[in-house]
């Protein structure tokens, strides 16, 4: 992935530190309103505490989402922190978003650590899903930026319709005119995941003061990183390095997922493929195999060259808008695209 070489890590780490830096005090202040259950969870789940509610060391997650936010901001002409509570609010319909997909799909573990249902069970970890969406909205609307509250309640309607896809999948059949296709595996991931990305890149470029048409503009580069972003994901779920990625090794095979380099390996018809996938690799061995014939079908090239051209295609928006951040934004959007976790 050659534009993701041209990332300078000590920069964007630092932006994303910095994010965080500014984002947090308006993140504590919105969680200290909820029921100590859920508070104590949320905390949790956003990774500023542990199981037992003490303080904790660590990022609690890449941060990509209000990055853009407070780097769209700046490509207006504002500053980073004017975004601070469209940037939270994001991070909270994230988060909200993880604690309840953890529960649908049973994982038990997430960075490293065990998901908020497996830490506190099923019952209380919904309720804290709950809470943190309707800290989401509560915190936005502090802003009393209509067009973005409407940007932000719209991509919920997106995100509540790519998850159904995305379980509606499991349920299809590997092989055959009903299985999935790339293409609706792209509208699923457009409505899952890229419709956030456009939003938190939206809502910071109008809390930093910009218009509706370079809100738009960033909507849609924003959508373009997302579909990256999310091929990316699909790679680490099979190739990626269990000790960065903090996941089981083939651990999307063995869970069943039909991602996006298995959804493309599949157009070949290879009937070994989707009987081993069918069955659901039961060891290390059979994963592996799994893994080579998607690779040998090309699926993992196809995932890659998508990554390639969507990032290519959010560089162009970024360098059509210009504007004092829009180097850092540039920047963020190749950290996007070479993450190794």
């Amino acid at each position: 992935m050659t534009p993701g070489a041209l990332t300078p890590p000590d920069k964007v780490t630092g932006t994303l530190d910095e994010t965080r830096r500014w984002m947090r005090p308006a993140m504590q202040e919105a969680v200290e309103r909820l029921h100590p259950v859920p508070r104590l969870i949320s905390g949790f789940a956003l990774g500023w505490l542990t199981a037992g509610g003490s303080p904790r060391t660590g990022t609690g997650g890449k941060g990509v989402r209000p990055a853009l936010a407070g780097l769209a901001a700046a490509a207006a002409g504002g500053r980073a922190e004017d975004a601070a509570l469209g940037a939270a609010a994001v991070e909270f319909v994230h988060a909200f978003s993880l604690v309840h997909d953890d529960i649908m799909d049973g994982d038990e573990l997430r960075r490293h650590r065990a998901t908020a249902w497996k830490a506190y069970g099923v019952g209380a970890a919904v309720l804290t899903g709950d809470g943190l969406l309707a800290l989401a909205l509560d915190t936005l609307a502090k802003t009393g930026n209509a067009d973005a509250v409407l940007r932000l309640t719209s991509v919920l309607v997106e995100l509540v319709n790519g998850q159904a896809a995305d379980t509606a999948f499991e349920g299809r059949p590997w092989s055959g005119p009903e299985a999935v296709t790339v293409e609706e595996y792209r509208e699923m991931a457009v409505g899952k995941t890229a419709s956030l990305l456009g939003c938190a890149a939206s809502i910071g470029w109008l809390l930093g003061g910009g218009d509706r048409e370079g809100a738009d503009r960033m909507d849609r580069m924003g959508r373009h990183l997302g579909l990256a972003f999310q091929a990316v994901d699909d790679l680490l779920g099979i190739w990626g390095d269990p000790s960065a990625t903090g996941k089981a090794v083939y651990g999307d095979l063995r869970q069943g997922k039909k991602s996006l380099p298995v959804v493309a390996a599949l157009r070949s018809g290879n009937e070994e493929l989707a009987r081993l996938l069918e069955a659901r690799p039961e060891d290390e061995h059979e994963a592996r195999r799994a893994a080579l014939l998607i690779e040998r079908a090309g699926g993992r090239e196809y995932t890659e060259e998508l990554a390639e051209r969507e990032l290519a295609a959010a560089l162009a928006l970024i360098e059509e808008t210009g504007g004092p951040g829009s180097a850092e934004l540039a920047a963020l959007a190749r950290y996007v695209v070479s993450r190794r976790a």
